[in-house]
C-alpha cells in the first residue's frame, strides 16, 4: 500500500512539473525564485529556532518549486540543506542521498563554497556511522574548498572534525596536528566556539600521549571560554574530559564534581534532543499543517491573475493534492498503532542509553569516591603502624608496651576496616571472601574488650564479659570479621553510654557435627532506640535522628557493615532497644569447632640473609611523603640493607639511567609524573629491573594497570614487615642465583 502511495505521488508530481514548466510565464518563474528565496530563509530561521520539522517542510516546498523552474543552483543548495536537516533528525541512509544528489548538481556548476560545507554534513553522517576512514576524507575535501574561498571559520571547523576522525582511527600523531592548525586560526580569527572545542579535545589526546600537565592546561583553557560563552555541548565535554584528566592525576574530589557537573548537563541536552526529534512531535507537525500549502498555492494563483488553462491546472493539481492528502491521512490511520508503537520504542532505546550512561558514570564517581577515601586514609595510617612497630622494636619501657600494642591493634583494625568498607560494596555480588582460621574465642572477646576499655573508662562505663561454660574456646572461622562485628557494636554501646554497664555473652545455641551455632549479645543500658527508628538501623549513613549525629558523632556506617558481614557468615542479626533505657544486639552465627588454636610465631624471612652480601644491595626508594621516606628506610636499616631516596618520578627515571639498582621501590602518587609514568619510561630501556609498587591505592582495582605498566609486584601500604621482607629476600635470592 506505501509503495503504491509513493509510485502515485511521484507520477503526480512528474506530471504537474512537466505541465506547469511548459506553461509557466516570465512572471511566474520570478514569483518561485522568489518563493524559494523566502521559503529557504523560513527554514533557516527554523533551524536556528530547533523547528527541524518546520524547516524540513520549507525546505522540501522549496525543493518542489526548484524542480519546476529547473534552477541548479538553488536545487544544489536545497539537497544539502535537506541533508543536513536529516542528518539533525538522525537519519543517516535519507541524509546521505540527499547529500549525494547535492553534490552531483553543485559539481556541475563549481559551486565551490556550497559543496564545501556539504563534504562536511556528509563527514558528520559517516562519522555517526562509526565509518571513519569515509568520514575522513570529507572533511578533507571540506578543508580543501573552504581555504580556496579563505571561509576561515568553516575551514577551522573542518580541521577540528578531521583531528577527531584521525583519533577515532587511531592517527594521533596527523590529529594532534589537525587540532592545533584549527587552534591557530580559531585564535586569528577569534573563532570562540569552534577554539574551545579543538582545546578540549587536543587535552583529551595530549593525556592519551602522556603530556598530563598539558592536556590538563589546554583543557582547562578551552573549558574556561565554553563556561564564559555558554556553550553547553562543548560545556559537557570539558567536564568529562576534566573528569578523566583529575583521576589521572589524583584529584579525585574534582573529577566527582566534573563527573557530576557532565551528567547533570547531558541529561539537559538529550532531553532537548529528544523532545526536538520525537516521532510525537512530527505527528502533530504534519496534522497540524496537512492544508497550509494548498491553501497558499490556490492564493497565489489568483493574485498572479493566470490564463484559464493555468487557473484549470492549478485546480486539478489542487484536488490532485487534496486527493492524496486523504490517501495519506488514511494510510497514517491505518498506521497509528506501528507509529505509536515505534515512537514507545524509541522513547525506550533513549532512555535505555541515557540509564546506561547514568550508571556507567555513577560506578565510576562511587570508584573515584573509594579510591579517595582508601587513598587518604592508608597513606597516614602506613606512618601509624610502621611507627608503632618501629617503637615496639626499640626497647620501650614497661608501662608504655600496653599503650603501644593498643595502638597496634587499633591501626591494624583500622586497616580491615577500610579494606571492609570497599568489600561491603561487593556483598551483593558475591565477591566477598570468607578467611578461616583456627582462633581462640574466648581469648579473642577478651582482646577485643581490653583494646575498647579505655574507650569505656572515658565514658566511666565497665565492660563485662559473659562466656558460656558449655562453650568450646576454640574455632575455625574468620576472625577478623567477627572482630570487626564485635568492635563495632560494642564501639556503637559505648557511645550511647555514659555512667553505665555494658555486657558481652557468647552462649551455645546448638550443635551438630561439630558446627557450634553460637550466639553472641551486647547489651547496654545507655540512651536506647526509638521504635521508628529500629527499622532503618542497619542502612548506611542512619542514626537516631540529626540530633544524636551531632552529639556523639560517627556515619552511620558502623551498624551497616555489621548486617554485611552477618550475612557473609551466613548468620542473623536482631535488635532490641527502649527508649531510655538500653539497647541489645543479638547476632548468631554458625562456626566450626577446632581442636586446638594455632599459636603463630613471628617469622623472619631474613635468617638466611648471610648468604647474600648486603654491601653490594642498592635499593631505590622513590616517595614523595618526608614520613614515609624515614619509615621506609627505617624499616630497610633494620633489615641490614641500605637505600637512596628521591621525592618524584622524574628524578627516579635520570637515577635508574645512571646507576644500576637491585630493586626500586616506587610510591604511585607524587608530583609530576606518577610512579606508574615513571615505570613505563623506565621499562623502555630496562626491562629486568625490579621494580616494586608500594602504594596506597586499592590494589584490586588497579591490578590491570599495575601489569601494563610492568611492575615486579605489589606491596600495598601499610603492609606487614614480614610479608615486605619476604618479597624483597625472594627478589634478592633470585638476583644472587642468578
Amino acid at each position: 500500500m506505501q509503495k503504491f502511495y509513493k509510485i502515485l505521488y511521484t507520477l503526480f508530481l512528474f506530471f504537474g512539473v512537466t505541465v506547469c514548466a511548459q506553461e509557466l510565464t516570465p512572471n511566474q518563474i520570478n514569483s518561485l525564485k522568489s518563493s524559494i528565496e523566502q521559503d529557504l530563509s523560513i527554514a533557516q530561521k527554523s533551524i536556528e529556532d530547533l523547528n527541524y520539522f518546520q524547516a524540513e517542510s520549507y525546505i522540501k516546498k522549496a525543493l518542489i518549486n526548484a524542480k519546476i523552474i529547473d534552477n541548479k543552483k538553488n536545487l544544489g543548495l536545497i539537497y544539502s540543506k535537506l541533508g543536513k536537516i536529516e542528518y539533525l533528525l538522525e537519519e543517516p541512509t535519507q541524509a546521505i542521498n540527499a547529500l549525494t544528489k547535492a553534490i552531483e548538481i553543485q559539481r556541475l556548476i563549481k559551486d565551490n563554497i556550497n559543496i564545501a560545507e556539504t563534504y562536511k554534513t556528509l563527514g558528520d553522517v559517516y562519522m555517526t556511522k562509526k565509518k571513519h576512514k569515509q568520514a575522513l576524507g570529507y572533511y578533507k575535501s571540506a578543508e580543501t574548498f573552504f581555504a580556496q574561498e579563505d571561509l576561515h571559520n568553516k575551514k577551522a571547523e573542518s580541521l577540528l572534525k578531521k583531528g577527531q576522525a584521525f583519533v577515532a582511527l587511531n592517527n594521533f600523531q596527523d590529529a594532534e596536528k589537525s587540532f592545533k592548525e584549527s587552534i591557530t586560526l580559531c585564535n586569528r580569527y577569534h573563532l570562540n566556539k569552534t577554539l574551545s572545542s579543538s582545546l578540549i579535545h587536543l587535552g583529551e589526546l595530549q593525556a592519551k600521549n602522556g603530556a598530563l600537565g598539558l592536556a590538563i592546561k589546554n583543557t582547562n583553557k578551552g573549558f574556561t571560554i565554553a563556561k564564559e560563552n555558554k556553550y553547553l555541548e562543548v560545556l559537557s565535554f570539558g567536564h568529562l574530559i576534566l573528569s578523566n584528566l583529575k583521576e589521572a592525576d589524583g584529584s579525585y574530589k574534582l573529577a566527582n564534581t566534573h563527573l557530576r557537573a557532565h551528567l547533570k548537563l547531558s541529561d539537559s541536552l538529550n532531553e532537548i534532543k529528544k523532545s526536538l526529534i520525537s516521532l510525537k512531535k512530527k505527528n502533530q507537525f504534519l496534522i497540524d499543517n496537512k492544508f497550509k500549502y494548498v491553501g497558499d498555492a490556490e492564493v497565489e494563483s489568483v493574485k498572479k491573475g493566470a490564463s484559464t488553462f493555468n487557473q484549470l491546472t492549478t485546480i486539478l493539481s489542487i484536488a490532485l493534492i487534496t486527493i492524496l492528502s486523504l490517501l495519506t491521512l488514511s494510510l497514517y490511520k491505518n498506521n497509528n498503532i506501528r507509529l505509536k508503537s515505534n515512537n514507545v520504542l524509541h522513547k525506550k532505546n533513549s532512555e535505555l542509553t541515557i540509564s546506561t550512561q547514568k550508571a556507567e558514570l555513577a560506578s565510576k564517581t562511587k570508584a573515584n569516591f573509594l579510591s579517595t577515601v582508601t587513598h587518604e586514609l592508608r597513606t597516614p595510617l602506613y606512618a601509624v603502624t610502621g611507627l608503632t612497630n618501629m617503637l615496639l622494636d626499640e626497647d620501650p619501657k614497661e608501662e608504655q608496651i600496653p599503650h603501644l600494642k593498643s595502638l597496634k591493634f587499633s591501626g591494624d583494625y583500622l586497616l580491615t576496616f577500610i579494606n571492609d568498607i570497599l568489600q561491603i560494596n561487593k556483598i551483593e555480588a558475591n565477591k566477598v571472601e570468607i578467611e578461616n582460621e583456627v582462633f581462640d574465642l574466648k581469648k579473642k572477646m577478651t582482646n577485643v574488650i581490653s583494646a575498647l576499655s579505655n574507650s569505656a573508662n572515658d565514658n566511666n562505663t565497665k565492660l563485662h564479659l559473659d562466656y558460656d561454660k558449655d562453650l568450646p574456646n576454640n574455632y575455625s572461622a574468620d576472625q577478623l570479621k567477627i572482630s570487626q562485628i564485635l568492635i563495632n557494636l560494642i564501639g556503637n554501646s559505648i557511645k550511647f553510654t555514659k555512667d553505665g554497664d555494658i555486657w558481652i555473652r557468647a552462649k551455645k545455641i546448638n550443635e551438630k557435627n561439630g558446627i557450634f551455632y553460637v550466639r553472641f549479645e551486647v547489651e547496654d543500658n545507655g540512651i536506647g532506640i526509638s521504635k521508628e527508628k529500629q527499622q532503618n538501623m542497619f542502612e548506611s549513613f542512619s542514626q537516631g535522628s540529626i540530633q544524636i549525629n551531632r552529639k556523639y558523632g560517627g556515619t552511620g556506617l558502623g551498624l551497616s557493615i555489621v548486617k554485611g558481614l552477618i550475612d557473609i557468615l551466613k548468620g542473623k542479626i536482631y535488635l532490641k532497644s527502649e527508649l531510655g533505657k538500653g539497647s541489645s544486639f543479638f547476632f548468631e552465627i554458625p562456626m566450626k569447632f577446632a581442636e586446638k588454636a594455632i599459636k603463630k610465631e613471628p617469622i623472619s624471612y631474613f635468617k638466611d640473609i648471610e648468604q647474600v652480601e648486603l654491601s653490594d644491595i642498592k635499593i631505590l626508594v622513590v616517595e614523595d611523603n618526608k614520613i614515609n621516606q624515614m619509615i621506609t628506610k627505617k624499616i630497610l636499616n633494620k633489615m641490614k640493607l641500605y637505600c637512596e631516596i628521591v621525592d618524584n618520578g622524574e628524578d627516579a627515571v635520570e637515577k635508574v639511567k645512571s646507576i644500576k639498582y637491585d630493586v626500586v621501590l616506587m610510591d604511585i602518587h607524587m608530583p609530576g609524573i606518577s610512579g606508574i609514568e615513571a615505570t613505563k619510561i623506565i621499562r623502555t630501556f630496562d626491562k629486568d629491573l625490579t621494580i616494586f609498587a608500594l602504594t596506597a591505592v586499592t590494589i584490586e582495582d588497579k591490578m590491570a594497570e599495575f601489569d601494563e605498566a610492568g611492575f615486579t609486584d605489589i606491596i600495598s601500604k601499610p603492609f606487614k614487615q614480614e610479608d615486605f621482607e619476604k618479597k624483597l629476600f625472594e627478589v634478592l635470592m633470585l638476583n644472587k642465583d642468578a
